[in-house]
């Protein structure tokens, strides 16, 4: 029989013992479910067997993986239960477009969307839980698989699967129902136990536990600021005729895409214009305040808002939030003992308000710098006196915290959350996360400005993103206006970028999983050669080449 090591202990399996019945066994040691385990450093799921010797570690819902097999597992449900409900066997009739919140946005097409119709899903989700269906996994010839995803009319994933080199496919199901999802699935539909389906516009809203907590249901507050700026890109992207990667990859191999890429960046252009015109006719408004998660693309858009500003008469100034880091010696420190520059106590609050109020009142005011080999803040004799028609265009993460800019009065100032927020889906059923789209830009333009890897990228997007949970998502509502800086073909042109880099990291690093679950996101797309991105692109700002100082 099979010996397996678990936490040092070994014991004794029969061969094609599941790792859920083990997974039962240890269950009570875990605070959380168990979703899935690593066994001899592969990912394995859960109805997965024992066949030789080997070491096994469990993986639960608090784990990244594990939550997106939960998150991934009721989606399948929700849809399940969808077809049930309207017994529309069309599955592109709803499609998962985006999270908000703790919720995921589902469109619905060809049916509407009523309370009493999300009432009978939500009874149905919860009956299909109850009864504990297995989910099974099967592979498929390429063409098989195709014939049954055309029979269920999901022609997004017939689209999508026309690129895929591979000569297989693994395909999931649930009674009657066939799908594909990109990553892990849970063994059974008991394994949902906490989740809520609402209306929300025309669509539904499946809210399910966070990460953090994944045994408590918290539903968020309505961020209607943010759907509809989901929404106007959604929009875009449809009016394109890209809705999927299928629709992308047959846009770039018919020779059309560098006119997609010009329609995109105008669709953009008239945004910044839009916001630009609505600044100037805020006519106190003395200080545009930005601020968005890492890698959204601030440096770029300030230039191009800029840009836009001075059309209107108006002279913006740049102003970096970084310049009032305190010194290094007085930053606070995080509970490992690293220096911690993402809370607002790493900022000198009390100079940034007084300069900016001195400036306010037409004072002539010097402004630091600060230098970041050093880790002290320099004044270099660089004055600033604001005339009658400057603004100045400050960018940090803390830009929509009052708490920054306490002392200024409300109306001279216009805060804009930015952020890359994806839309474009793999399919109809996998969405592509916002984060997924932020870490590849940031992992190649960390590689070209800092000669960092993608190994150490990785490892700090973990505390990149909890610095992002605390000090700029809670504000994201509180902003004037919201820039989606996502473009609908950067994947693509980013690609060959990643690629090399992700590469590059070894199966022994604890990096690799990451590395690799890109690695195959990535190769859903067709390349796009960066040559055809016009200069003042924002995609620019991390493959380089642009016209900006970014």
């Amino acid at each position: 029989m099979p010996v397996i090591t678990i936490n040092g202990e070994k014991k004794e399996y029969e061969k094609g013992t599941s790792f859920e019945k083990i997974a039962r066994e240890y269950q009570k040691d875990f605070p959380h479910r168990i979703a899935a385990v690593y066994f001899n450093g592969k990912i394995r799921e859960l109805f997965k067997a024992v066949k030789k010797d080997g070491e096994l570690s469990f993986i639960t819902f608090s784990d990244n993986i594990g939550y997106e097999t939960m998150r991934r597992t009721a989606v399948m449900i929700l849809i399940k239960a969808f077809r049930d409900v309207t017994e529309c066997k069309d599955s592109s009739s709803i499609k998962v477009e985006f999270t908000i919140g703790n919720g995921y946005y589902c469109s619905v097409h060809g049916v509407p969307v009523t309370e009493e119709l999300a009432q009978k899903v939500s009874v149905r989700f919860k009956e299909l839980c109850d009864a504990g269906i297995q989910i099974t996994k099967k592979v498929y010839p390429l063409d098989d698989a195709i014939e049954i995803f055309r029979n269920q009319g999901m022609n997004d994933k017939v689209a999508l699967l026309k690129y895929r080199r591979s000569s297989e496919i693994n395909v999931y199901r649930i009674d009657d129902f066939y799908d594909y999802f990109f990553g892990y699935m849970l063994p059974n539909t008991s394994y949902i136990e906490k989740f809520q389906v609402d209306k929300y516009h025309d669509g539904l809203m499946l809210t399910l536990p966070t990460k953090k907590n994944p045994e408590e249901l918290v539903v968020s507050e309505p961020r209607e600021k943010l759907f509809n700026t989901m929404m106007l890109s959604s929009d875009w992207g449809n009016m394109m005729g890209i809705a999927n990667v299928g629709d992308l990859n047959n846009m770039v191999c018919s020779g059309r895409i560098n006119e997609m890429m010009l329609v995109q960046e105008a669709l953009q252009e008239s945004r910044i214009a839009d916001i630009a015109r609505k600044i100037f006719q805020r006519v106190d408004v003395k200080f545009v305040m930005i601020a968005g998660p890492s890698s959204s693309g601030k440096t770029s858009f300030a230039n191009r808002l800029s840009i836009q500003l001075r059309t209107y008469g108006l002279v913006p100034h740049p102003i970096s939030l970084d310049n009032y880091f305190v010194n290094r010696e007085d930053t606070p420190l995080n509970e490992d003992g690293s220096y911690n520059f993402e809370c607002l106590e790493a900022l000198d609050v009390e100079r940034f308000n007084q300069d900016m109020t001195r400036l306010l009142k037409g004072e002539r005011v010097e402004m630091p710098e600060f230098n970041f080999v050093t880790g002290k803040r320099e004044m270099n004799g660089e004055f600033m006196q604001l005339g009658k028609n400057d603004v100045l265009v400050i960018e940090g993460i803390h830009g929509l915290n009052e708490k920054m800019s306490y002392a200024l009065p409300s109306e001279s100032k216009f805060k804009i959350y930015i952020s890359a927020l994806t839309t474009l889906s793999i399919d109809n059923h996998n969405r592509i996360p916002t984060t997924d789209g932020r870490l590849l830009r940031r992992i190649v333009r960390d590689a070209r400005t800092r000669g960092a890897s993608a190994k150490k990228t990785i490892s700090m997007w973990g505390s990149v993103r909890a610095g992002e949970e605390a000090n700029i998502f809670p504000f994201q509502e509180g902003a004037d206006e919201m820039f989606n800086s996502a473009q609908i073909y950067e994947l693509a042109v980013i690609k060959p970028f990643a690629e090399p880099l992700l590469f590059n990291i070894g199966k022994d690093e604890p990096e690799y999983y990451e590395a690799k679950r890109l690695l195959k996101f990535l190769d859903y797309f067709v390349s796009v050669d960066s040559s055809m991105l016009p200069k003042n692109s924002i995609c620019r700002e991390f493959v380089g080449g642009s016209c900006f100082k970014v």
